[in-house]
């Protein structure tokens, strides 16, 4: 019998706020350790928390975006375990009364989507640890699927999607190194058609190359220990990113051993109708409903869409480029092509490019009305990039016009029958593939400004009168 993984993911999602979720301190990536604190978020006697509206219009704004049915009452709970950096001896979590349930993405349900608190950090230097916790109280999501996922590619193209979703609602800014998304997976083996195999939990992986990773050695290691005739224990695991292995990090908690229970200090979140139909009208267009568009009214391939939408930024830049060009594809192939490979070699942010949408569509113009040929437009493109001078502007520097005018193109071609006669006779008696050279010697007469199509087209007429 063949063996078949069963994955489920948890992402944890910082929410887009300037401030936590219960208390007025900061949210800001980077500050001197343990400033953007207070007794709130420290957990000191007597201090209340005072839930984060923002926090709730962006927990809603994700539900809504991934299709999932919103609870207009849900309730926050103390999640009690203990660790040196949850400074309450708890974590302020939604439990059995969630946010939102349902929903899905792609073909992976989601089995809920829940509001907390983030804890702090522990920073290990060999045998001492310090602890930050400028981070406890940080307001998130953790969104939770069902086990619908197979293969460590099926968890990355899931989470891609997601992240994508949840950077272009601006809910999260998905940044993984800085720890805004984190996934945990839910991994377990079984054969194929049998009931659930026991899981494992690899928490925090913070990479899609840990993710693909961790999933993969986990598979490997649960089917190797069920064929040796071992038995699976279900645990939590941490990935080694320098191995390359997951390793145990303590035996898996189940929902009592958290003891939940309603936080005294908060109320119901009551949410009403009409403040998620506010919210709902907000949601920008979805990347994949993006991609499909591209497709229909573009006629751009999947693989061409999937690519534009990759980011809001990105999808915004090829469509203000399709205004001003005029022209989809053209857009689509300098955009994906050409834009991407100089932001990638150069490592620039979209946001810095010098090459404006309004400019790019004007070169996109140049070529399409046949002022410059294809060479020469990758040519200004270049100096574009590197100048953020006006295309018209290169051309005339450059001198690199394309020649139009068929009474000049006529006269080179002419010249080049002329000159070449041994070559002229030989492609007229039958040997076709001289006509290359003939268009090259074209192109040289006239510095390889002719318009390409024409001098063609020219050359055979008269090479055919012949």
């Amino acid at each position: 019998m063949t063996w078949e993984a069963v994955i489920g993911l948890e992402v944890h999602a910082h929410l887009s706020t300037d401030t936590k979720i219960f208390c007025a301190c900061a949210t800001s990536f980077g500050a001197p350790p343990n400033t953007q604190v207070c007794p709130v978020c420290l957990g000191y006697p007597g201090a209340l928390p005072v839930l984060n509206r923002r926090a709730v219009e962006l927990a809603i704004r994700a539900a809504l975006a991934t299709g999932c049915t919103i609870h207009e009452r849900s309730v926050f709970a103390r999640k009690n375990y203990f660790y040196p950096d949850l400074p309450k001896g708890y974590q302020i979590s939604q439990f059995d009364r969630p946010l939102a349930t349902g929903g899905s993405i792609g073909n992976v349900r989601i089995l809920r989507i829940h509001m907390e608190e983030d804890a702090g950090k522990s920073i290990h230097h060999g045998e001492v640890s310090h602890v930050d916790l400028n981070r406890a109280g940080t307001p998130l999501v953790e969104i939770v699927s069902e086990p619908d996922i197979r293969s460590a590619e099926e968890a990355d193209a899931y989470l891609t999607r997601l992240r994508q979703i949840l950077m272009y609602t601006e809910v999260c800014d998905g940044n993984m190194e800085e720890g805004s998304l984190r996934c945990d997976a839910n991994v377990s083996v079984r054969h194929t058609g049998a009931g659930l195999g026991t899981r494992a939990e690899i928490k925090n992986l913070n990479s899609f190359r840990y993710l693909r990773s961790a999933i993969d050695f986990e598979i490997a290691r649960q089917i190797a220990i069920l064929e040796s005739g071992g038995t699976i224990t279900q645990e939590t695991r941490l990935y080694d990113p320098a191995s390359g292995e997951t390793r145990t990090m303590r035996s898996k908690e189940e929902a009592h051993d958290y003891r939940y229970f309603p936080d005294p200090d908060l109320l119901p979140l009551v949410v009403d109708r009409a403040w998620i139909d506010e919210i709902a009208r907000s949601v920008p267009e979805l990347p994949h409903v993006r991609a499909e568009r591209y497709q229909r009214d573009f006629g751009l391939s999947a693989k061409d869409a999937e690519a534009l939408v990759t980011s809001r930024e990105l999808a915004d830049y090829f469509e203000a480029t399709v205004e001003s060009s005029g022209n989809a594809r053209g857009a689509a192939n300098w955009v994906r092509n050409e834009m991407l490979r100089v932001l990638n070699e150069q490592k620039l942010d979209l946001a810095v490019y010098r090459v404006t949408p309004g400019t790019l569509g004007r070169l996109i113009r140049l070529v399409d009305s046949g002022a410059i040929g294809g060479k020469s437009a990758k040519e200004v493109f270049d100096d574009m990039s590197a100048t953020g001078d006006e295309p018209e502007a290169i051309v005339e520097r450059k001198g690199l016009s394309q020649i139009s005018d068929p009474a000049v193109i006529r006269q080179a071609a002419q010249d080049v029958i002329e000159r070449n006669p041994t070559q002229v006779e030989q492609y007229r008696a039958g040997k076709q593939q001289l006509f290359g050279f003939l268009v090259g010697q074209l192109m040289k007469e006239t510095r390889g400004k002719a318009n390409a199509d024409l001098a063609n087209q020219i050359l055979r007429e008269l090479l055919d009168q012949g």
